[in-house]
């Protein structure tokens, strides 16, 4: 019998990333990160004031990811969930890197105490859900990300998916559109400390 599957992103929603990011952005770039909406690309200036262009943006979002991995930290709680969630269900993480940043994300999952499988994936991620879903044929699956639109992805491509809304970063979350105002997904829930019954619960259909 199939056991039940959980597809989790990995930033904002077992790892920090903005916040090593910024930190990483003042200290080595001189380059100050403030959430300005929830406009990724209007958040990063210069010291004059000046946004930093687009072009940059994404040179310098690959740059983090390329040297300074090292710096993320887990979500509060997220390593213990995951690892109580691994006892009866299959666990793997579907991630927006590109391929080549594949096997550095399994290394620093497993140097976290987690043994991982990880799908990279550009854009949204609804059809790499549903190629996952084909691939383990689970008894039931949730779906965990903090990005809304990957959300609706899923609600279109995969409706059958409980899709949970999580982002665990404090300086993110308020920011963002909320997938389950939307109609996108089942619950909106920021602490693995409340997510972690929700999913238990969720996989074996109480």
């Amino acid at each position: 019998m199939s056991r039940p599957l959980i597809i989790s992103d990995c930033d904002e929603v077992l790892l920090h990333m903005i916040a090593p990011f910024k930190s990483w952005l003042a200290q080595v770039h001189d380059i100050t990160f403030t959430m300005n909406g929830n406009d990724f690309s209007k958040s990063m200036h210069h010291p004059d004031g000046s946004a930093v262009e687009t072009r940059d943006m994404w040179r310098l979002l690959g740059a983090f990811f390329d040297t300074e991995m090292h710096r993320q930290t887990p979500i509060a709680g997220a390593v213990e969930a995951i690892k109580t969630l691994q006892t009866d269900a299959d666990v793997v993480i579907l991630t927006n890197l590109e391929n080549h940043r594949q096997e550095a994300r399994v290394q620093q999952l497993a140097d976290f105490g987690l043994s991982l499988r990880v799908f990279t994936n550009q854009g949204p991620k609804g059809p790499a859900i549903r190629a996952i879903l084909s691939e383990y044929q689970p008894s039931r699956a949730v779906f965990i990300d903090d990005i809304a639109q990957h959300h609706g992805s899923a609600a279109e491509i995969t409706p059958d998916i409980h899709r949970l809304h999580l982002c665990g970063e404090p300086l993110l979350a308020p920011h963002i559109p909320c997938a389950h105002v939307a109609g996108h997904a089942h619950a909106r829930i920021d602490s693995w400390a409340e997510a972690l019954p929700w999913i238990t619960r969720t996989l074996h259909g109480e």
